[in-house]
């Protein structure tokens, strides 16, 4: 058992059957549940990311994928989630620094990209994120672009 500080990092072959079990099944629960979003979550994109996960008392907690850069030539940070009952733990925080070190040591010279829900610019700004002022709406939640750009 992970405690719940520790984050694994691993590919999709490195996967056990039941962590790809829990991290399919807390991205419907939060994404397509409870924000009403009827959406393909198993986009094929799985199988070439890096998939972090923080685990507590043996259930995922919470869990964010990185795209590795492809031909816009960005890594990116994606399905950011955290299970409802350990919002309150600041595991997003973590999880996304570890997310962003990540990116920053595999591919220090990509912009880091991600797809924020508008209501979590303030948030992702603090982490180091600046706006691309691209809004959009992606399943009828305001998004925008952010990025951190290459040293």
């Amino acid at each position: 058992m992970l405690k719940s500080t520790d984050i694994s990092i691993k590919s999709f072959q490195q996967l056990e059957k039941h962590e790809l079990y829990e991290l399919l099944a807390l991205r419907m629960e939060v994404f397509c549940v409870e924000q009403d979003c009827p959406y393909q979550d198993a986009d094929g994109m799985d199988f070439i990311c890096q998939h972090f996960s923080i685990f507590a008392d043996n259930k995922l907690a919470a869990y964010a994928r990185v795209i590795p850069p492809q031909a816009d030539e960005k890594c990116h940070i994606g399905r950011i989630v955290v299970a409802k009952e350990m919002r309150s733990q600041k595991l997003a925080t973590k999880l996304i620094k570890s997310c962003i070190k990540y990116c920053q040591n595999t591919y220090p010279s990509m912009t880091i990209e991600i797809s924020a829900q508008s209501y979590l610019t303030d948030y992702y700004q603090s982490l180091g994120f600046k706006s691309m002022q691209k809004f959009y709406l992606e399943d009828d939640i305001p998004h925008e672009q952010m990025q951190i750009l290459a040293n």
